[in-house]
């Protein structure tokens, strides 16, 4: 905060009770100017949320003979003018430089490449570039927010491609939310990638757009909101369950939400050996022979839910080893999961407000996971999706297989040593710099084939 005070310098110490009082942390105070007429304080305070810090700054706006003249928050200036940018892999320090880099030396690579198009990859920056597509239609938790508003989120998902797997990601935010729209734009700008990685499209369109764009193009499709939270969720299934010494195949499970990541889940954990799946969304469990569901629900429910189980999240729950939730806040009250069989694996990924408060899922589960980083067992899809386009890349794949995410979520689960799995500990932290390493290498080894 900036502060324009009256010029008595007795009014720093009220200022830094005022914040302490309101629940604040001051970590500077700085006299930036004093006059006869005024003071300009700077003051670097730490608050919980976003409320807090309003709080914080009416607290110091009462005082009397200040005057809160500008507030910053540092995660906004952390964004300003963008968190990317593009910087030359050559130096250009004369015109023998630029001869190569540019005409008429690049003149003849073009060339080169018109007669060999199969030397794109090696010779251009498409051998490491994934294209971050969003329409803006479901930008984490905020809903439709359109693609301006998404544009910051697919800026952080490229900087962490580069962070986590050296790959360099371009967001590109379409102002479209028409699916053949979509489509045709992903099609056009292809060429340039080796990649696409859909983000952030509200389904069912985005099943429509990945499985087109699948069948169209000659590079792999990955939508992270699918399949990056699939893997991660079976890696760290696979670990909860050794810890409470339960087989995957033998467990019953509950997925609460049957949008894209719920379906995304289903569809791995099936092909992972689970057969006992129930999918419950807020009309209750999804069973066949219902006519009223959705052709995407339809086909969900034809290969789920064998004991043909119906009724609410609350019945459902009852005797499952396995809750899962990618739908929405506070819909499992905490004692439901008493109901369930013994040691029961409780994952509440809704963000940022999980399907129950972790703190009291942990009164009556052996394992809790859930999305938030302020309590153990984050299920974080970074942990995914850099190793996977890394191994893709690298393979120089055409497309991306069921075989290829279980082996990405074997390859996460086993970063986790067996004296380090327990309760608390379940899944790697995402700086943990070998998870990208083994998720890369398993993507490679099954693109060739190799155990």
């Amino acid at each position: 905060m900036r502060l324009h005070t009256a010029p008595d310098h007795g009014i720093v110490g009220a200022v830094a009770t005022a914040i302490s009082a309101a629940g604040g942390v001051v970590t500077a105070i700085d006299v930036v100017d004093s006059t006869r007429d005024r003071l300009v304080l700077d003051v670097t305070c730490s608050a919980s949320d976003a409320e807090h810090s309003k709080r914080l700054e009416q607290a110091v706006d009462a005082i009397d003979g200040v005057e809160v003249y500008k507030v910053s928050d540092r995660t906004f200036l952390l964004h300003i003018g963008g968190k990317i940018e593009v910087t030359s892999k050559v130096p250009l320090r004369n015109r023998d430089d630029l001869s190569m880099a540019y005409t008429p030396g690049v003149g003849r690579v073009s060339m080169a490449l018109a007669e060999n198009p199969d030397d794109v990859s090696r010779l251009t920056i498409k051998g490491n570039s994934v294209a971050v597509v969003t329409d803006g239609s479901a930008v984490l938790g905020l809903g439709n927010i359109g693609p301006g508003a998404a544009l910051p989120v697919m800026e952080g998902k490229a900087a962490l491609f580069k962070r986590f797997a050296g790959i360099d990601a371009w967001p590109i935010c379409l102002a479209s939310q028409d699916t053949d729209e979509i489509v045709r734009a992903v099609e056009m700008i292809a060429p340039g990638f080796g990649g696409i990685n859909l983000e952030d499209i509200a389904a069912p369109r985005c099943f429509e757009i990945e499985q087109r764009l699948r069948e169209s193009l000659d590079i792999p499709v990955f939508h992270d909101d699918q399949h990056g939270t699939a893997i991660v969720v079976l890696a760290a299934l696979t670990n909860a369950l050794r810890v409470v010494g339960k087989k995957l195949t033998d467990s019953r499970v509950v997925v609460s939400g049957a949008g894209a990541a719920g379906t995304a889940i289903v569809t791995l954990l099936i092909a992972a050996g689970v057969s006992d799946v129930v999918v419950v969304d807020k009309e209750g469990a999804i069973c066949s022979g219902d006519g009223s569901l959705s052709p995407a629900h339809t086909e969900l429910a034809e290969v789920t839910n064998p004991r043909h189980v119906q009724g609410s999240l609350q019945e459902c729950l009852v005797d499952a080893d396995v809750f899962i939730g990618v739908s929405a806040p506070g819909i499992l009250q905490p004692e439901w999961i008493g109901t369930m069989a013994e040691k029961p694996v409780v994952f509440a990924l809704a963000n940022p407000d999980p399907e129950v408060d972790p703190a009291e899922a942990e009164k009556y589960a052996a394992v809790v996971a859930s999305g938030r980083s302020d309590y153990p067992n984050q299920i974080n899809n970074v942990l995914a999706f850099p190793g996977v386009f890394r191994g893709l890349l690298d393979a120089r794949a055409r497309d991306i297989t069921i075989d290829m995410l279980l082996r990405a979520a074997d390859a996460i689960a086993h970063v986790v040593r067996d004296e380090e799995l327990n309760p608390n500990f379940i899944i790697p932290t995402v700086f943990n710099t070998q998870v990208p390493k083994a998720v890369a290498a398993a993507i490679r080894g099954a693109g060739t084939g190799d155990a």
